[in-house]
């Protein structure tokens, strides 16, 4: 599934509406931590592994398009 995500910093939340995800971060967007912590955060949401959620584009922006596989761990 492809999801668009915003990204905002300095709060803790998720929000999944249709292929919306709204994720706020407590990481810096310094040397990828944020995108790590945005992947681990949708793996937990969703029930999968980390490696199966993918940034397919925005890797330096909080507009994202993320590509979460349905297979489950």
């Amino acid at each position: 599934m492809i999801y668009k995500v915003h990204v905002e910093f300095s709060k803790e939340f998720l929000e999944v509406k249709e292929d919306q995800i709204n994720i706020g971060l407590k990481s810096k967007p310094i040397k990828g931590q944020a995108n790590m912590e945005i992947i681990k955060k949708l793996a937990k949401h969703f029930g999968v592994s980390s490696g199966l959620v993918q940034i397919k584009s925005g890797h330096k922006s909080q507009e994202k398009i993320i590509e979460i596989s349905q297979q489950k761990i």
